[in-house]
């Protein structure tokens, strides 16, 4: 029966780290760039845009499609660094265990 309670005081203790660690990462804002930092975007741990910087030199009128495709390629490498970030971070409360492939952070 102690084995029982000990594996429960365990997984709370676990569980009030992972909630602590949430908060922590919701908090952290992460950039992203393309273009060789011509697009910065920002992006907070809820995934939120928070701030974008548009190099000048990209504001020309008829090529808004290579701009488009550098905005888009700073927020999948923002989305990237998030979840790169949320998973060593998670790394350590979990003693260094990877989640499965395919399992998706609580986060």
């Amino acid at each position: 029966m102690s084995n029982i309670s000990q594996i429960m005081k365990q997984a709370k203790a676990m569980q009030e780290k992972m909630n602590e660690l949430q908060q922590k990462v919701e908090k952290e804002e992460i950039e992203g760039s393309s273009g060789g930092g011509l697009v910065k975007l920002t992006l907070n741990g809820k995934y939120v845009a928070t701030k974008i910087t548009i190099d000048p030199s990209l504001m020309k009128e008829n090529e808004t499609d290579i701009l488009e495709d550098l905005i888009i390629a700073a927020i999948n490498d923002a989305t990237k660094k998030i979840a790169e970030n949320m998973n060593n971070q998670l790394g350590s409360i979990s003693g260094g265990i990877d989640l499965p492939p395919g399992m998706k952070s609580p986060f």
